[in-house]
């Protein structure tokens, strides 16, 4: 028998030394129960994705030097640890297998990413074989992220006696990734009759959350132990290879079960929004409450990451605000039990027009005075930001940020923006999801036709088509690359299509201005999708 670990961890990007005392944590909580090994995630010394860091020699040579302190401290346990190597001129992306205080073996990743939010050849050089291990007469491999997916890589391990896998890795959040995984991994360790341990990272890092999830899978291609999402925890079971040994310490009975599609996406952007905030040193935030959908729901995840002390709302009304959205707004905030700040702009919007007038004689009003109120509260929540150190959540959706419904330096402020890869549609089940635990956002927020208030009467529909129909566009459009004629094959009318996709291809440049949001789909805007400003192209 033997007793295996996977330390679900979340580390930091560059707290080398913070990384490290958390292993160091991790691995004495292990021997507490006698595991014989224990996995860490990819790059698990560097954090992960330490980008251009890794162009910093001494960045490289620190998280060596920590390395070798670490190994010096494992001594009856042996530790998989994720780091970054150096030979000559050349990094890798590494695991060094440690056992008695030495470093008993280095693996470099041979499977490198360059798509997606993945830049590996941009810093790292593949490596060349895999690596083979003996320990207590079981004979184990390890490899990392990518790796495990290869077919020939993984059966060709498999042909020198492995019985088991470890898989380190780092595996970036999008829903409907985790079946994705479990599928490859059942089939490889079926297909191959080994065990795979899948020690994946957890935590928040920019634009990018990683939920964990890690798991063991049988040499059937059962899975037969699995680590919480979105949490940190230390996964201990044990596998039936191996002789039998000594008794070992009870492990503490567990049945964790895989979140449901739209708690998942809460999460993520709970544990996204809440490490975004924990690392970059903010403790509150503020959002600019408007009564409307997108706002309320960005209040209840704040609320719900960083507590109701730590959350700010600020109401702005303008001559065109209901009376309904001051009620909806107080009331989400009496019910988060949050503060709720009114700073009425009619004032200050007449005040800018008067200035204005002498210029703008001879011209209709139009989206210009409309921009002027979203820039005004634009700037009331930046000023609070630098008075009180708040950290500004921009409350845009994806379907607005894709199509430009949205105004620069105005409700695109912002250092955060929690819903920048969430569909409008997507909007308003999660913002069901949150109350039908306990009902925060007022009924009628989710019932009322979304508006701007910006102008008299207005509604999104006057703008975009319905969500219904923008949405499913957006997204074969964004994330599956489809073009005029593909979409419109789908059943959608070639007019509100060839529309909807002007106002994304023209929209580029605002998107390039907008603060960074917690990747959700497949293809999330920034990393994941590069397209140059400047572009005739369309299709």
């Amino acid at each position: 028998m033997l007793r295996i670990g996977i330390a679900q961890i979340n580390t930091t990007v560059g707290d080398i030394s913070g990384n490290c005392r958390k292993i160091k944590e991790y691995i004495k909580q292990a021997e507490e129960f006698k595991v014989d090994i224990i996995a860490f995630p990819e790059l698990s010394i560097t954090g992960y994705p330490p980008e251009d860091l890794l162009f910093k020699p001494k960045f490289v040579l620190d998280n060596l030097a920590l390395l070798n302190e670490l190994s010096k401290e494992v001594f009856d346990i042996v530790a998989i640890v994720g780091f970054v190597d150096r030979k000559g001129n050349n990094l890798y992306n590494a695991a060094s297998i440690i056992y008695q205080r030495r470093i008993r073996g280095t693996y470099h990743k041979m499977c490198l990413l360059n798509y997606s939010v993945f830049d590996e050849k941009r810093y790292f050089k593949e490596g060349e074989k895999p690596r083979i291990f003996r320990f207590k007469n079981i004979i184990f491999s390890v490899n990392i992220c990518e790796d495990i997916w290869d077919k020939a890589l993984v059966k060709n391990v498999a042909l020198t006696d492995v019985r088991l896998i470890f898989n380190c890795s780092a595996s970036p959040y999008h829903y409907g990734k985790r079946k994705e995984e479990e599928k490859i991994l059942s089939y490889q360790a079926k297909k191959n009759s080994i065990f795979i341990a899948y020690a994946n990272l957890v935590g928040g890092q920019d634009e990018l959350v990683f939920d964990g999830a890690s798991m063991v899978l049988d040499d059937k291609g059962r899975i037969i132990e699995r680590a919480g999402q979105f949490k940190e925890d230390l996964l201990i079971t044990d596998l039936e290879i191996g002789k039998r040994e000594e008794k070992k310490p009870p492990i503490p009975k567990r049945k964790i079960e895989p979140l449901e599609p739209i708690p998942e996406i809460y999460q993520a952007l709970i544990l996204g929004l809440f490490d975004y905030c924990l690392k970059n040193g903010f403790k509150k935030v503020v959002i600019g409450l408007s009564g409307g959908i997108d706002s309320s729901l960005v209040a209840a995840l704040a609320t719900d990451a960083l507590g109701k002390d730590n959350v700010i709302g600020v109401f702005m009304p303008s001559i065109y605000s209901s009376k309904e959205s001051f009620e909806d707004a107080k009331e989400l905030a009496e019910n988060l039990e949050i503060k709720l700040i009114n700073i009425p702009i009619s004032d200050i919007f007449n005040l800018y027009l008067s200035f204005l007038k002498p210029y703008f004689k001879g011209h209709k009003r139009n989206i210009t005075e409309e921009n002027l109120q979203a820039r005004i509260r634009g700037n009331i929540l930046m000023a609070l930001s630098n008075k009180f150190g708040w950290l500004v959540l921009a409350t845009g959706n994806k379907s607005e940020i894709s199509t430009g419904y949205t105004t620069l330096y105005g409700d695109m402020a912002g250092g955060f923006a929690c819903l920048k890869d969430i569909p409008k549609t997507l909007v308003y089940k999660l913002a069901g999801y949150r109350n039908s635990k306990e009902l925060v956002i007022p009924e009628r927020v989710l019932k009322k036709e979304p508006t701007a208030e910006l102008k008299p009467d207005q509604k999104d529909s006057d703008t975009l088509p319905e969500y219904e129909t923008l949405d499913p566009i957006v997204k074969a459009y964004i994330e599956e690359n489809k073009d005029l004629q593909e979409i419109t094959s789908l059943g959608f009318d070639k007019k509100i299509v060839s529309y909807v996709l002007s106002l994304i291809d023209k929209s580029e440049y605002k998107r390039r201005q907008s603060p960074p949001g917690i990747k959700i789909t497949p293809k999330a805007f920034g990393k994941d999708r590069r397209m140059p400003i400047t572009n005739k192209y369309r299709g």
